[in-house]
């Protein structure tokens, strides 16, 4: 059987459809691309936006094209159901907390759910699913359900079987990855995971995807100084205007965000601080609009992730009326990318001449590798030799046209 998978979404959703891929391997099926003609196509999807539900239904009507049986799975297909079953070429709609019954749907009832093969060089290690929080614009809640851990030594036994396949970096993620080991039978929190982790293994690193500002405290900061912990961390802030996140019903005030994201930046050597930040939730003004702008320009940040509010049906945020024109987001958009890229070019630049740390992802020709470090900058890397999953120390030489150039080091 040839089967093609296309996902859209969060490292979560990644995590899960590499875990799929593994599963159907070892079950004997071919993994191609969508132009190969697949005999199916599974599509994981996303609903985090109206842009995400739209990619969605773009990638599953290309499939149907494709002339492969289309399966969808993932969150939009959690919620909204019956607007998938009603594209042509789909034939079944799985239920996203029953994702890993696609395996068995197409290998069979005794087929094995294993982490046996990865498709990238950092392979993504799922250790949490579903959220407990409440924030009015969200619907992942409602198409996770609630939090749920994955247990402590089945994350460990799955990160070894990780490194002995050679692999040289796991990105740890989560739906609301802070909450891991509440809900377990003997308590535990993200920072035991991490030190078991170190602990169970012997050189791989590890990296942590997104953390709500609240749960980092300071024993996770003196963890992250370990050198096998990337020094990288993506702290979502939405607004920086106090009454905003009132409304968001978000969980930390602004002065909270600002002294931690200043603890982190003093305390990690070169870390990398990226954020998500929001344009056009109801209620936003003028001034805080102004507010967000500078508190994000004041604050050590390496990148911004800027989207536009998109009201998500069943949520409380979508029965708000939404008072700003088109024009005046645009704007605001604008004036947000602007400084993202400033904040970008500014941290590339602050590389030149460090010793970096590389997992080579692609290789460009002969004499050009292409990688991502430890603290998440991508780079290219004058080298031969070294095959797509290494590790690579390199030194930063040029930033040209927002890319990194570096030369291998011993």
């Amino acid at each position: 059987m040839r089967v093609a998978l296309l996902t859209l979404g969060c490292r979560v959703n990644q995590a899960e459809s590499s875990l799929i891929e593994g599963s159907l391997k070892h079950s004997g099926a071919i993994i191609v691309d969508l132009k190969d003609n697949p005999d199916v196509c599974i599509v994981n999807t996303c609903t985090v936006t109206a842009n995400s539900d739209r990619s969605s239904r773009q990638l599953i009507r290309r499939a149907a094209r494709a002339g492969a049986r289309v399966i969808v799975t993932g969150c939009y297909s959690q919620l909204r159901p019956h607007e998938l079953r009603a594209i042509p070429g789909v034939a079944e709609v799985v239920e996203n907390s029953k994702k890993y019954e696609v395996v068995r749907m197409l290998a069979g009832e005794h087929s094995k759910i294993t982490f046996n093969s990865y498709s990238r060089s950092r392979p993504h290690l799922k250790v949490q699913d579903g959220c407990d929080f409440s924030c009015s614009y969200c619907a992942v809640p409602r198409a996770r359900g609630r939090s749920r851990s994955v247990p402590l030594q089945d994350i460990l036994e799955r990160a070894q079987a990780i490194e002995a396949a050679g692999y040289r970096e796991i990105v740890i993620t989560g739906i609301h990855l802070g909450t891991y080991g509440h809900d377990l039978p003997k308590r535990s929190d993200l920072n035991e995971l991490l030190k078991k982790l170190l602990s169970a293994t012997e050189a791989v690193r590890f990296r942590l995807s997104s953390l709500e500002v609240g749960e980092v405290d300071d024993e996770l900061i003196e963890i992250m100084q370990s050198k096998r912990i990337c020094n990288h961390l993506h702290l979502p802030l939405q607004s920086g205007s106090n009454k905003v996140l009132r409304l968001m019903r978000r969980t930390y005030t602004i002065a909270h965000y600002q002294k931690k994201v200043l603890l982190l930046y003093d305390r990690v050597r070169n870390i990398s601080l990226g954020t998500d930040v929001m344009v056009g939730f109801p209620g936003e003004g003028d001034s805080d609009f102004t507010d967000t702008l500078t508190l994000l320009t004041d604050l050590p940040l390496s990148y911004l992730h800027i989207f536009p509010f998109s009201p998500r049906p069943g949520t409380e945020a979508q029965k708000l009326p939404v008072t700003m024109t088109k024009e005046v987001r645009a704007k605001r958009l604008g004036q947000l990318h602007d400084l993202d890229i400033a904040k970008r070019d500014s941290y590339n630049r602050h590389q030149i001449g460090r010793r970096l740390e590389v997992i080579i992802e692609d290789i460009d020709g002969e004499n050009t590798l292409r990688g991502t470090t430890e603290n998440y900058l991508k780079i290219l890397v004058r080298q031969h030799g070294r095959d797509k999953g290494s590790l690579l120390c390199v030194r930063p030489t040029d930033y040209i046209q927002g890319m990194l150039h570096a030369i291998a080091i011993s």
